[in-house]
């Protein structure tokens, strides 16, 4: 019976800055997942950022100057894809309000909302997404991303994939769901605040045991790493679509050094 959609839908991915940045192997996973399950996907070379640390400090001029290029960007596409639910939760959520009070735009952003997707999600809630053809033996725990989480309901998803991982023991982290710290700009304007909420993170990931801690936000792993690291802690931090893909060994951890 069919399912209605597509035999091969058309994804623009939204690669993020921080995965274009500070790891492309990201994106690259994203990729992997994405074909894996079918869709054709492309990566408009127009995008750039999603307009979100703008947004976030107030700045409507600009965070709109940048939200009208990713409208234009993803023109024609199926459906938009992140991995990440921060930049996803920007187009989805935040991109209908910053246009609010311009009808035109705001048509266009809407449409964009109902087409863009976290990656985990969509793999799970549009494609229908079951198995992997992934082994990693680890022991590993999972953070869940503030925006993913909140905005867009990112939770049961990567769970569920990771489960179809071969090898892998998951322990759920207590307080999974508490912000690591990092929120954008909050860990420049509260930088002792902020380093409080990442102490207490790290302590929760180590009581654990887990050989590795995953998430979906490039932001929050930045930022778990960071003090992990500076505690002296030896567990991995990644994406969680690096070990969806099967490429957790192929690439060092974030921040290991290269």
């Amino acid at each position: 019976m069919s399912s209605g959609r597509p035999s091969r839908m058309r994804v623009g991915l939204f690669v993020t800055c921080l995965v274009d940045l500070f790891r492309p192997t990201v994106g690259f996973a994203a990729v992997k997942l994405l074909e894996g399950a079918g869709c054709a996907v492309e990566v408009p070379r127009r995008q750039t950022c999603c307009g979100q640390p703008a947004y976030n400090s107030g700045d409507r001029a600009d965070a709109k100057a940048i939200a009208l290029q990713v409208l234009d960007a993803f023109i024609g596409y199926d459906y938009v894809v992140a991995p990440s639910g921060s930049c996803a939760g920007m187009l989805r959520v935040h991109y209908p309000e910053l246009f609010a009070g311009e009808p035109k735009n705001l048509a266009r952003a809407q449409e964009l909302a109902r087409r863009s997707w976290e990656l985990a999600s969509f793999l799970i809630d549009v494609c229908g997404t079951r198995a992997v053809a992934a082994e990693w033996r680890r022991r590993v725990t999972y953070h869940d991303a503030c925006s993913g989480l909140r905005e867009l309901g990112v939770k049961h998803q990567p769970r569920q994939l990771l489960a179809a991982v071969s090898g892998l023991e998951f322990e759920e982290l207590p307080g999974a769901e508490v912000c690591c710290g990092f929120g954008g700009t909050f860990c420049i304007k509260y930088p002792t605040i902020s380093d409080k909420m990442v102490t207490d993170k790290a302590a929760d990931i180590a009581g654990t045991g887990a050989d590795a801690v995953l998430a979906g936000d490039l932001g929050c792993l930045l930022n778990i790493s960071g003090k992990l690291s500076r505690q002296g802690r030896q567990i991995e931090v990644r994406h969680v679509a690096e070990v969806l893909a099967g490429m957790a060994d192929e690439v060092p951890p974030i921040g290991a050094p290269r």
